[in-house]
C-alpha cells in the first residue's frame, strides 16, 4: 500500500515538475537563473534610445567617459554586492572611502611617507574597519543596517577631523596615489587605469564568487544561514571575511578615487553609499541575499551612468534624471520581488 502511495506521490511531482509552463514563467525562470539579463535589457533600450536622442551618445569618447564617471560607484558596488549577498547592507561603504582616501593622503602630503606604504597602511585600516563592521554583525548579532549607519558616522567624522576641512591637492600626494588617473588608449576609446582596476576587480570577484568554496558559501549564508549552519559552514567567519574583504575593495575604490579627483578630498563621494546600493539593486542582486551576480551589478552602474550620461546630452534636467534613477530603483525592486515569488525554479 505505502509502495502504490509513494508511486502516486512520485507520479504527481513528475507532472508537476514537467508541467507546461507560460510565458510569464518561463521568463520568471530566467531571470532566476541570470539576473544579469534586465539590467542588461534595460542598457540596450536605453542605449538605443539615447542615441535616437543625440547621435554623440555611442561616440567612443562618450562611452569612455561614461565608464570613468561610474569607475568609483563600480568599486564600491563590488563590496556592497558581496555584503548584500549575505542578506546584509553596508550604508558605511563611501563614508570608509572618504576616510581612507584621507589616511592615505596625510600620510603623503603631511608625514611625508611614500605613496605605496601610504597605500598599505590604508588598506590595513579599510580592513580594519571591515573587521568591525563584521564582527558586529556575525558575533554581537547587530543588525547590518544599524551597525552600519553607525559606522558611517564614525567615519564621516574621522574623516572631517583629519582634513579639518582642507583638501590635499595632487602635487602634494606623489606619482603612487595619483597613478589611477593615467590614462591611456585602445584604439579610439581612452581608459584610465582606474577603469581597469575596477574591470579587474570584478573578473577577480565573479571567479572567485563562481568558482570557490568561499564563494559558495557566501551565497549558502544569505539564502538560508541556519540550513548552512547545519550543513558545516562556518556562518560567523564567512560573514566576517566578507567585511574585511569588502574593506579591502573600498581601500582600493579610495585610491581610484584620489586619481580621479587629482586630490585627497571629503567633499566628494558623499552620495556613494546610495549609488553603490542602486548599482547593486539595478543589476538583479537580491536585497534578500543568496542570488545576484557581479556582472549584473556592473551592468546595474553602467546603466546608472548611462541614465545620467544620456539624459544630460538630451539637455533633461538634473531633477529628473534623479527621478529616472527612483524609477529604476523601484522597478528593479518590484522585479525581484516577483522572481522571487512561490513557482520560480532554481
Amino acid at each position: 500500500m505505502s509502495t502504490t502511495t509513494s508511486g502516486q506521490h512520485l507520479t504527481a511531482a513528475e507532472a508537476f515538475r514537467t508541467r507546461p509552463l507560460s510565458r510569464a514563467q518561463r521568463a520568471q525562470r530566467l531571470l532566476h537563473r541570470h539576473p544579469e539579463l534586465s539590467p542588461l535589457a534595460v542598457l540596450v533600450v536605453a542605449g538605443v534610445a539615447f542615441q535616437f536622442a543625440n547621435d554623440r551618445f555611442l561616440l567612443p569618447g562618450n562611452l569612455s567617459l561614461i565608464l570613468q564617471q561610474v569607475a568609483i560607484v563600480g568599486a564600491l558596488a563590488v563590496a556592497q554586492t558581496l555584503i548584500i549577498l549575505t542578506a546584509g547592507i553596508d550604508l558605511s561603504v563611501g563614508a570608509l572611502m572618504i576616510f581612507v582616501s584621507m589616511v592615505m593622503g596625510t600620510l603623503v602630503g603631511h608625514a611625508g611617507l611614500p605613496g605605496v606604504l601610504a597605500f598599505l597602511i590604508g588598506l590595513a585600516v579599510a580592513a580594519l574597519a571591515g573587521l568591525v563592521n563584521g564582527a558586529l554583525v556575525a558575533y554581537a548579532k547587530l543588525p547590518p543596517f544599524i551597525t552600519t549607519l553607525g559606522t558611517l558616522s564614525v567615519f564621516t567624522a574621522l574623516a572631517l577631523l583629519m582634513s579639518n576641512g582642507e583638501s590635499i591637492q595632487g602635487d602634494h600626494l606623489g606619482s603612487f596615489l595619483t597613478w589611477t588617473a593615467s590614462a591611456f588608449s585602445i584604439g579610439s576609446f581612452q581608459f584610465t587605469v582606474g577603469v581597469v582596476m575596477v574591470i579587474v576587480l570584478y573578473v577577480v570577484g565573479a571567479v572567485v564568487l563562481a568558482h570557490t568554496a568561499w564563494g559558495r558559501h557566501v551565497y549558502a549564508v544569505g539564502s538560508d544561514e541556519p540550513a548552512a549552519r547545519l550543513a558545516g559552514v562556518r556562518t560567523r567567519k564567512v560573514l566576517l571575511s566578507v567585511y574585511v574583504v569588502a574593506g579591502i575593495v573600498v581601500a582600493i575604490a579610495a585610491w581610484a578615487l584620489i586619481g580621479r579627483n587629482n586630490a585627497a578630498t571629503t567633499s566628494t563621494g558623499v552620495d556613494a553609499n546610495l549609488d553603490s546600493i542602486t548599482a547593486v539593486v539595478i543589476g538583479g542582486t537580491s536585497l534578500f541575499g543568496g542570488r545576484g551576480r557581479l556582472v549584473g551589478t556592473f551592468l546595474g552602474a553602467v546603466t546608472v551612468g548611462v541614465f545620467r550620461n544620456g539624459l544630460s546630452l538630451a539637455r533633461v534636467d538634473v531633477l529628473y534624471q534623479t527621478l529616472a534613477v527612483g524609477l529604476l530603483i523601484i522597478g528593479a525592486v518590484a522585479l525581484d520581488q516577483w522572481i522571487r515569488r512561490p513557482g520560480s525554479a532554481r
